[in-house]
């Protein structure tokens, strides 16, 4: 038995899926703070069904994925599904993908694109345990009436006034988008952060 023949399949539908959750991806950028529905888990990948979904239909053989997996077969089953290959550097990657928070990179690491170029900056996929219940923070800016609130579980320390900084570099700058099961929602770099009084 060849190794490929091993690996866990990609998607059900991959046409269908891939457009569902590459439209649920641009609407949860353009919706900050916005919890939106992806796909349930895919069998054999130790991926919530968001994140696997997302990484399926967003890349493909020309964007290199950086990962900080616990799971050293995930980038060949990956590629093997649609030729997306591995970056060695988080500052060559055109996406990441973060499940261990415990050591999380820092924002900075990652391409931040050019002033000519914002385009060309990476795409955070970070997986949570949860998409509330955590802290409460305020997100305002483009895509949000007048205010978010946004209570994200699980991350470190010093997150915050990382991601600061990133908005203070506008046009450049990563974007993220945060999953857990089946759900996802973005924070695009144009989303101002702010910490509730008394929190």
């Amino acid at each position: 038995m060849n190794a490929t023949a091993t690996l866990a399949p990609g998607l059900p539908d991959g046409v269908h899926d891939s457009q569902q959750a590459f439209r649920a991806a641009l609407d949860a950028l353009a919706r900050p703070g916005q919890v939106r529905h992806i796909g349930p888990a895919l069998p054999g990948v130790v991926l919530g069904g968001a994140l696997a979904r997302l990484l399926l239909s967003l890349s493909d053989d020309e964007t290199p994925v950086w990962w900080r997996s616990t799971d050293d077969n995930l980038p060949q089953w990956l590629r093997f599904h649609n030729g997306a290959p591995v970056a060695e550097r988080p500052d060559a990657a055109s996406f990441a993908v973060l499940t261990d928070m415990a050591h999380l990179p820092a924002l900075s690491d990652f391409a931040p694109g050019s002033a000519a170029s914002p385009e060309l900056s990476c795409t955070l996929l970070i997986e949570l345990p949860a998409l509330t219940g955590g802290p409460t923070l305020e997100w305002h800016g483009p895509g949000i009436a007048r205010v978010q609130r946004v209570g994200l579980q699980g991350l470190p320390d010093g997150f915050w006034p990382q991601w600061q900084a990133n908005h203070a570099a506008f046009p450049q700058g990563v974007d993220i988008i945060f999953t857990c099961g089946d759900e996802a929602l973005g924070l695009p770099r144009t989303t101002r952060v702010r910490r509730l009084e008394g929190v």
